[in-house]
């Protein structure tokens, strides 16, 4: 006995459902597959001289990447970080919460492959590295996701726990900071001179050095006239 009319319309129904349904999956999950990978030889807290590295993978059929700038995750300082290997002519470039790493344009479709190496990785469970991805077209791809599930999630390197007896090394000075020189005798800003000095105090409710002379000069004066006046009386009294 062949099913009933109904029953056809009823499967192809559900047949045609499902392959959209398939089809929106693969839309919304197409532009999510494409994310930057990270890994290290030392995954653990507090190694050092750890050798990072990252895969940040084309969306591009058309344009190659030319730049990709990451911002380091917190205990990292640009300038406890050098450059690995990378796609050739590429350079390094340290900044105030990152680096760049860029140069000529890859192929279409060339997944951006480099490493760094880290001084020493702080203490912490995972590193969270934000990136941006351009493109000789312009076009950037943003990262920069704190949750996983994010649509555009940030690579991220689990860490071990640190070795027993592992210590932080001192940290170096940030992206433009230099060591502490002391001042030259020609750098040195010289004293106010006594003018200003005695400017310095009339302001502050002091008195200048104009007014100590007038002061002296009405004491000669009064000494003066007390002596002429004792003199007066004693020959007087004679």
């Amino acid at each position: 006995m062949s099913p009933a009319p109904h029953t056809h319309r009823v499967a192809h129904r559900l047949a045609l459902v499902t392959a959209a349904t398939a089809t929106a999956v693969l839309l919304v999950a197409g532009p999510a597959s494409a994310h930057v990978e990270v890994e290290s030889d030392k995954p653990q807290a507090l190694a050092e001289n750890a050798e990072i590295s990252f895969d940040a993978e084309s969306e591009s059929d058309s344009a190659g990447v030319v730049k990709v700038r990451v911002v380091l995750p917190e205990g990292i300082a640009p300038a406890d970080v050098t450059y690995g290997e990378g796609p050739k002519g590429w350079k390094f470039t340290a900044g105030d919460d990152g680096y760049t790493v860029g140069g000529p344009e890859l192929d279409a479709g060339e997944n951006a492959t480099y490493s760094i190496v880290v001084k020493q990785l702080p203490d912490a469970k995972e590193l969270t590295f934000k990136t941006l991805q351009t493109y000789s077209d312009d076009r950037v791809d943003r990262w920069i996701g704190l949750d996983e599930n994010s649509e555009n999630p940030a690579p991220v390197l689990k860490l071990r726990a640190a070795a027993p007896g592992a210590k932080p090394v001192g940290p170096s000075p940030t992206a433009g900071e230099s060591a502490a020189v002391p001042p030259t005798p020609e750098a040195t800003e010289p004293s106010a001179s006594p003018t200003a000095q005695a400017e310095e105090e009339d302001e502050d409710g002091g008195l200048s050095a104009g007014a100590w002379i007038g002061i002296g000069a009405a004491v000669v004066v009064v000494a003066g006239a007390a002596l002429c006046l004792v003199r007066r009386r004693v020959t007087a009294r004679q």
